[in-house]
């Protein structure tokens, strides 16, 4: 028998607390896990590790050998977000490999990029709902957010499944998750110090749009802040209802698009065509049969038109950010390297830059 023991800095007493109140808030609110820790003003991360013995069962440390055996599974969700967006895709996990801490999957359902540097625990979760066992595997950095998690379908390989996390099962089962003060921000240096005139150049002078975060690194510039400096025929930015508009243009139109949405630990994207389209109070959402999407678009402060040259032209994002500049969500036309981009995906920002172009510093009005 696996041995149970309580995380050494967790009060019994409150662990048995924080498990009596999750369990109300799920069950006679019908809360979501999220929300039901935020109402407990904990990590939805420590709500589950509550519950580690019962229904949760802690992963060993392996993440990237466990990641590497699930195309094992068969079809599966997987479900990556940030505070703002929430990307969920169901298909087939294709090879996943890795480099150092860095791992990756290429295909046209199931396409990520994985940065295991940032992953702190993992967990096994088989929940009970009135129309039978949901089995997930989820993943949590070490503030307990969830980096990334994957769900069972009823077509899955649920034997797999039971298997897998029988070898990655931890032992001891600790129960309970001591997790990290987030780490401080740190603010974009003053662009008075920026070297703007070489840090244009060298944009300009970009052959693939992987540079583009290693020019940021050398001129030490923050994200936003490099697109606000950048030259105002490569970087402008939109009102931001444009992002509704742009989903609307590319189900109406069927030009099949890329859609990035991730955290620190995990970046997901769908490739194709949307279909349907749907505001609902806040939310944005694509509710398509194996791609949704979730946007809280209150919490959009920026969204701008970004142009990357490559040895291929130009490369032409539609991007979102918060308002503590960080990335929410990109947007492309679905391209593969040695090709130009898609001439229907440039008409489409074309139209949202002619209907919706700011008069902001560094835009063209």
């Amino acid at each position: 028998m696996t041995q149970i023991i309580l995380q050494s800095s967790i009060n019994p007493a409150a662990l048995e607390l924080l498990r009596r109140e999750f369990t109300e808030l799920r069950t006679v609110r019908k809360l979501r896990h999220r929300d039901a820790a935020a109402e407990l003003g904990v990590s939805e991360g420590e709500t589950l590790a509550a519950f580690v013995g019962e229904h949760v069962v802690r992963l060993d440390n392996d993440f990237a050998g466990l990641f590497e055996a699930l195309p094992v599974l068969g079809e599966v969700m997987v479900l990556t977000r940030n505070e703002a967006c929430v990307h969920e895709k169901t298909g087939t996990f294709g090879k996943v490999t890795r480099t150092g801490p860095v791992g990756l999957t290429v295909g046209r359902e199931i396409d990520l990029r994985i940065f295991y540097g940032k992953w702190a625990s993992g967990f096994a979760v088989r929940e009970t709902y009135d129309d039978g066992v949901r089995k997930s595997l989820q993943f949590y950095d070490a503030q307990g957010v969830a980096v990334t998690k994957v769900y069972l379908r009823e077509a899955s390989d649920h034997a797999a499944f039971d298997a897998l996390v029988a070898k990655h099962t931890a032992v001891p089962q600790v129960v309970g998750l001591d997790v990290a003060p987030a780490p401080a921000a740190v603010a974009p240096r003053a662009d008075a110090r920026i070297d703007v005139t070489g840090f244009r150049a060298a944009w300009a002078a970009m052959q693939d749009t992987h540079e583009f975060f290693d020019m940021l690194k050398r001129f030490e510039v923050a994200r936003l802040q490099a697109l606000r400096l950048a030259d105002p025929e490569l970087a402008y930015p939109l009102e931001l209802t444009a992002i509704e508009s742009l989903l609307n243009d590319a189900a109406r139109t069927q030009v099949p698009i890329m859609v990035f949405v991730g955290n620190p630990g995990m970046i997901q994207i769908h490739t194709g065509a949307v279909q349907n389209v749907r505001a609902m109070g806040a939310w944005l959402n694509v509710l398509d049969s194996r791609f949704s999407l979730h946007l809280r678009t209150d919490l959009v402060a920026h969204a701008w038109v970004v142009r990357k040259p490559t040895a291929d032209g130009i490369v032409t994002s539609v991007e979102l950010y918060d308002a503590n500049g960080e990335n929410i969500a990109m947007l492309f036309g679905e391209r593969k390297p040695g090709k130009p981009e898609l001439e229907g995906w440039r008409e489409m920002v074309a139209r949202l830059a002619r209907a919706g172009a700011t008069t902001q510093t560094g835009a063209r009005a």
